[in-house]
């Protein structure tokens, strides 16, 4: 079957905090910079306060940009691309890529594979990576579902070196997608502190980072955007140091034929994923985790996601479904605020 490739219906995504709004109107004497960049396809919004801040951003920044470096599949120097072409054999990593791809193995076994970053060949014929929309068919999509590895993946530590080394099936290519921006955000953040700023926000499009305290004193209010309305949010969510990312099926998607296609691939099928969830947002202090988590919750849909919740643990989560219904965890209750703006959504707290 023929498909003609159309051009994208693409959401340019609200920044998924009120964090920056309100820095910019927070009391206290702390002064504030911000700067911003464009990397990882996303416009990312760096916030500092104290007298350090301009050489904090300046750091952040730099953290980010050598990150978009190193996690570019398509860029011959990174080490996603040597990953990607190494036919079988170990390739060396950083400390941070090691980090994301430990992560993300826990979170794939966890899951029962929900969270599979060798779903990328999977991805590319869908033409989320490059904007060349394509609907496969069930026969164009079961070569590139057979090169998926994570599951064989070595990944090897050096303690007297510090080092670490990794391989794959040959064949298997990866992507950091899922989890890159959490990590990016992460180190980010560490480059500020170690600059010696006193607090901040790091927004990198669904993922929000945030440290130390408001210049007043109190902790940060974070926007959980509104599925169906995205200049809106459904509620807000006060947190300290945190981390706060949220995926969802209105976030990048294309139309053809009268049907819907986002970008969230259910590594099961290779379409995307399709249950009762328009957002998932997971509240943690590890960003790396938390990016993670967000996907793999997404595509483990309601009941599912929150058994993972109760079984594992170690973060809180917000989930807006179809029917209108926004569900919080229990750590929640006292810092989560719903949005009576934002239509007819029921908020319930679950065990």
């Amino acid at each position: 079957m023929n498909h003609t490739r159309i051009s994208c219906k693409r959401l340019v995504s609200l920044l998924l905090c009120l964090a920056s709004l309100l820095a910019l109107t927070a009391c206290g004497s702390a002064k504030m910079e911000q700067k911003q960049i464009f990397a990882m396809d996303t416009v990312m919004t760096l916030t500092a306060y104290g007298k350090n801040a301009s050489a904090g951003l300046d750091a952040a920044a730099s953290v980010i940009t050598s990150m978009q470096a190193e996690l570019d599949p398509n860029l011959p120097t990174s080490t996603c691309y040597a990953i990607n072409h190494a036919n079988g054999s170990n390739v060396v990593v950083s400390p941070q890529i090691a980090k994301m791809l430990s992560t993300a193995k826990t979170v794939y076994d966890q899951s029962d594979g929900a969270l599979d970053l060798s779903i990328y060949p999977v991805v590319k014929l869908w033409g989320f990576t490059d904007g060349r929309y394509y609907v496969p068919t069930f026969e164009e999509l079961s070569v590139p579902m057979t090169k998926r590895g994570y599951d064989k993946m070595i990944l090897t530590s050096y303690p007297a070196t510090g080092s670490y080394s990794v391989s794959f099936p040959a064949g298997t290519e990866i992507s950091f997608g899922a989890i890159g921006k959490g990590c990016a955000a992460e180190n980010a953040v560490s480059a500020m502190k170690q600059a010696g700023v006193e607090s901040g926000i790091v927004s990198l499009g669904g993922n929000v980072q945030t440290f130390g305290t408001k210049p007043d004193g109190g902790k940060w209010t974070v926007a959980i955007q509104d599925p169906n309305n995205t200049a809106n949010w459904v509620g807000t969510v006060k947190v300290g140091e945190a981390a706060v990312v949220t995926s969802g099926s209105y976030q990048r998607f294309f139309e053809f034929d009268g049907n819907t296609y986002h970008h969230i691939i259910n590594p099961t099928s290779g379409y995307p994923t399709s249950n009762s969830l328009l957002s998932a947002t997971i509240i943690c202090e590890d960003g790396t985790l938390a990016d993670a988590l967000s996907t793999a919750m997404f595509v483990l849909g309601e009941s599912r996601a929150l058994n993972y919740w109760r079984q594992y643990g170690g973060f809180e989560m917000i989930l807006v479904n179809k029917s209108n219904q926004v569900i919080c965890t229990k750590g929640l209750i006292d810092v989560y605020t719903a949005n009576a703006a934002a239509g007819d959504y029921k908020l319930r707290f679950t065990e």
